[in-house]
């Protein structure tokens, strides 16, 4: 039986013309500044982004954007099958101030897009590998903004209390008690932040660090998978091939 291959993130290095154009599209997209600047405006609200900025455009909104003299930017699109990120974070479009350390990091994929990547599976690691990095930052750097007494969990603190735990086994009630809720009013705020069930986010979050991981052949199959939370490295290899369409060894077959 075959196993269907999800859609696979992107990150690109693009500049922008000075003449406006628009777009939709049926993904999630984060503009992240590089060098210069420019000028987008989402569903009507305009903001000029450089280094120290992103926008975060929602799936289905409308955005007019055109570049400010010499600019180049960071762009990464994310369909909803692809890397695990909050849902509550794209629940409108939206101008994000990002501290240094997420500026380095963009530098640093940057600097790797631009360089030497040959072949599709090299090209489709990066992809996975960098778009979950930068997920994660932009989650911890930005979530800070969400979590207001009544916008309901404080999804970037779970999401990187999540990711600090992903060898151990999760247990619901702890981490409900953690938060201070009960468990049926946990589970069903975690859903509305995060658009899935916690077992089914975390397991996208394991799959994700795994995928970073592979990349170091020094680390056998086994040791990435108790790495991540997995109990043995059959469970892993069914978990992952569900997820990508071929085994974590074929994967990292691929790559070297």
């Amino acid at each position: 039986m075959g196993h269907a291959i999800i859609e696979t993130p992107k990150v690109s290095l693009r500049r922008y013309d000075a003449v406006e154009a628009s777009d939709v599209h049926d993904f999630h997209q984060i503009v992240l500044g590089l060098d210069g600047s420019m000028v987008m405006a989402v569903d009507g609200v305009a903001h000029q982004i450089d280094r120290t900025s992103a926008w975060l455009v929602p799936a289905g909104s409308r955005h007019d954007y055109a570049g400010v003299g010499e600019n180049r930017q960071l762009v990464l699109d994310l369909p909803a099958s692809s890397v695990a990120v909050p849902q509550r974070l794209f629940d409108r479009a939206r101008a994000v101030t990002i501290d240094s350390s997420l500026t380095q990091l963009v530098t640093h994929v940057a600097g790797r897009a631009a360089g030497d990547i040959d072949g599709d599976a090299a090209w489709r690691h990066f992809n996975w590998d960098a778009a979950a990095r930068l997920c994660a930052a932009i989650v911890e750097d930005t979530g800070i903004a969400y979590a207001a007494p009544d916008a309901g969990l404080d999804f970037a603190r779970i999401d990187a209390w999540l990711r600090t735990h992903l060898s151990e086994p999760l247990r619901i009630a702890d981490l409900a008690a953690h938060c201070g809720f009960g468990m049926r009013r946990f589970h069903q705020l975690f859903i509305e932040a995060f658009g899935e069930t916690p077992h089914r986010y975390l397991q996208r979050l394991r799959l994700d660090t795994s995928v970073t991981l592979l990349a170091h052949p020094e680390r056998s199959l086994t040791d990435v998978a108790l790495a991540v939370g997995f109990g043995d490295q059959s469970a892993y290899t069914h978990a992952f091939t569900r997820r990508f369409g071929m085994a974590p060894g074929q994967w990292r077959a691929l790559l070297h």
